[in-house]
């Protein structure tokens, strides 16, 4: 072990500001709230010390922050369908989310379902939680409020979305904002929207990062691709590249086109072979959510539209 990594253990066994040594004066001392650096026995040191502190204070609080930011999610912010526990496919318009039970279902699953129940002649039902299928709007509402009066995020979230659509900016605030609290991704994701158009809120650019920020760590690729554009447009071009890849290897096309598109115009330090194993990352993504039960419900998708067309 070094000095400097013997001195630094000895930094975090007393208090930063009056010396004080835990393990000598039996002292319980607390880590500081933004860094890893010190330690206080009170926070009257803490508050006391916090003039020269600060600087490297604040170094270190960004440099974690950046950690926790530019880490590779384990997934999106989807996650897996809980039926076949496949990862669920980017585009929303391939799953479901349900009113009785506020999960998100894959078509492939709803699709088998739906062909069981209309080969057993069985009245429809919801394929996770089994409750009959709300036969009105009204009852599809009542049951997603059931779900908010258990603090469920995704029922915030579809119901603040539902008020956004409205027009309704204080309510879809409101929900938003709690179900942020409990960490759901896409209610950050929409905050940082309402903060960038100016919807029943002033426009703030740094509230629209800092929620851009939180969705794209919880896995939502689509944030993180905004956060690159944003990075893009203010130079700060290592930090976008980082952005991009990430998206693109969570399975986003967006990313992967936009670091195509640089490649071949030469912007940005990106070589061919750190491109060319982001594309197979992107494609081993997207492959991860493919099935024949989700290829068999495109394909009745795309029979149904071809017919409504030749009408």
């Amino acid at each position: 072990m070094s000095d400097d990594d013997g001195a630094d253990d000895m930094m975090m066994l007393m208090c930063a500001s009056c010396g004080i040594i835990s393990e000598v004066d039996d002292i319980k001392l607390t880590e500081c709230a933004d860094c890893d650096l010190v330690k206080y026995c009170s926070s009257k040191c803490q508050k006391d010390h916090r003039p020269k502190h600060k600087r490297a204070c604040k170094k270190r609080a960004a440099e974690l922050r950046d950690e926790l930011l530019f880490k590779q999610p384990d997934s999106s912010h989807l996650g897996d369908c809980p039926i076949c526990c496949l990862p669920m496919p980017l585009d929303l318009s391939k799953s479901t989310l349900k009113s009785c039970c506020s999960k998100v279902i894959c078509d492939g699953c709803t699709y088998a379902n739906q062909k069981r129940e209309m080969e057993e002649r069985r009245h429809p039902k919801c394929p996770f939680c089994r409750e009959q299928l709300p036969p009105t709007d009204e009852e599809s509402d009542k049951r997603t409020m059931k779900r908010i009066e258990t603090n469920n995020p995704v029922a915030m979230t579809q119901w603040g979305t539902k008020q956004h659509e409205k027009g309704d900016y204080s309510s879809a605030f409101a929900y938003y904002t709690k179900a942020a609290e409990l960490g759901d991704a896409w209610a950050h994701y929409r905050l940082s929207l309402m903060y960038y158009y100016g919807h029943g809120v002033a426009k703030d650019k740094g509230k629209e990062m800092h929620h851009l920020e939180e969705a794209a760590i919880r896995g939502h690729p689509l944030a993180r691709y905004n956060l690159a554009c944003h990075e893009g447009r203010n130079r700060r071009h290592d930090r976008a590249l980082k952005h991009l890849i990430i998206a693109a290897t969570q399975g986003n096309d967006d990313s992967i086109k936009l670091l195509l598109t640089m490649f071949k115009d030469g912007r940005f330090l990106v070589s061919k072979d750190d491109l060319a194993a982001v594309l197979r990352a992107h494609q081993a993504a997207v492959d991860a959510t493919k099935s024949l039960q989700r290829e068999a419900a495109e394909e009745l998708e795309r029979r149904i539209a071809a017919k409504n067309k030749a009408r």
